[in-house]
């Protein structure tokens, strides 16, 4: 196992192996946010099938989380980058 992966390092390089993680970490948070995000929506609609005179305090509700979890995703990609970037600068002594 150790084999393959020192091939792999060869492979990528110190560089590569960052990317990767930074591109781990962005998917990551990105299935995460998506998965909230759906979650939110079908309890709303829920929410609204079974009080529909409530829709609209639901719907205000909804969009408020999901923007709060879309700005929460975004940051986390940004965080992800700069380490990456930071990762990438200490690997080549820049």
């Amino acid at each position: 196992m150790m084999e393959l992966l020192a091939e792999g390092t060869m492979l990528f390089g110190d560089k590569g192996l960052v990317a990767l993680g930074a591109g781990l970490g962005a998917g990551l948070v990105t299935m995460g946010a998506a998965k909230g995000i759906g979650h939110l929506a079908g309890e709303a609609v829920s929410g609204i099938a079974r009080q529909p005179e409530a829709g609209g305090r639901i719907f205000t509700s909804l969009i408020i989380a999901a923007a709060l979890i879309e700005g929460f995703t975004f940051f986390a990609l940004v965080v992800a980058n700069g380490v990456a970037g930071s990762l990438a600068k200490m690997v080549t002594g820049g």
